[in-house]
């Protein structure tokens, strides 16, 4: 019986695996959610990518979700991930990736591009347990926003509330807007 187990354990590591794949991750990230070997997952990645991953090293600065437009993305993101974490008992990457699949969608749906990579989610998820970011209530809206830790959160306002001044000013396509689209994805952060 004990083989049977490991042979489903392994089959929801592939299955893992190829949908961290589909939605474009790093194979560090494979390797670091995985039981699975390097070899296996570097034949599993050009099976399913059709292409050799990404050689570098994984972004590892805080400084990228400070920024204006990836904080919003950011801190979508993690709202959903924080509110699937209190509502479900799903393996921690289980999350990460339910989390990453729906904010696909609502960026999908509002016609933004999506700035976030699958990896940059995980990897925020791992500075948020590491204590180098934390969510932060927005003062004036009630929101809460991806923030360093020692962000003093009574006078904290997000970049929805305050944008920089040429914020929502580029006519590129998918790019956030003020506006509609920029009050709705405030909406999806306070609901949660």
């Amino acid at each position: 019986m004990a083989r049977s187990k490991s042979i489903l354990t392994e089959a929801r590591q592939i299955e893992r695996a190829v949908t961290l794949i589909n939605l474009g991750a790093r194979l560090q990230v494979l390797e670091s959610e995985t039981d699975l070997s390097y070899e296996r997952l570097l034949r599993l990645y050009k099976e399913v990518a059709g292409k050799s991953p990404s050689k570098g090293q994984l972004p590892f600065s805080t400084d990228w979700f400070m920024t204006w437009q990836p904080n919003i993305h950011a801190s979508l993101f993690l709202n959903t991930h924080e509110y699937l974490n209190k509502v479900s008992a799903m393996d921690e990457i289980d999350t990460v990736i339910k989390a990453y699949q729906l904010y696909l969608e609502q960026m999908k749906s509002e016609g933004l591009e999506p700035l976030l990579s699958v990896t940059r989610a995980w990897r925020l998820v791992k500075f948020v347990d590491n204590g180098m970011l934390t969510m932060t209530a927005c003062s004036k809206c009630g929101g809460h926003f991806v923030t360093h830790p020692h962000e003093i959160a009574r006078h904290y306002v997000c970049g929805l509330c305050n944008p920089p001044a040429r914020a929502g000013k580029g006519k590129l396509a998918g790019s956030l807007q003020l506006g509609r689209a920029a009050s709705e994805v405030a909406d999806v952060a306070h609901a949660h």
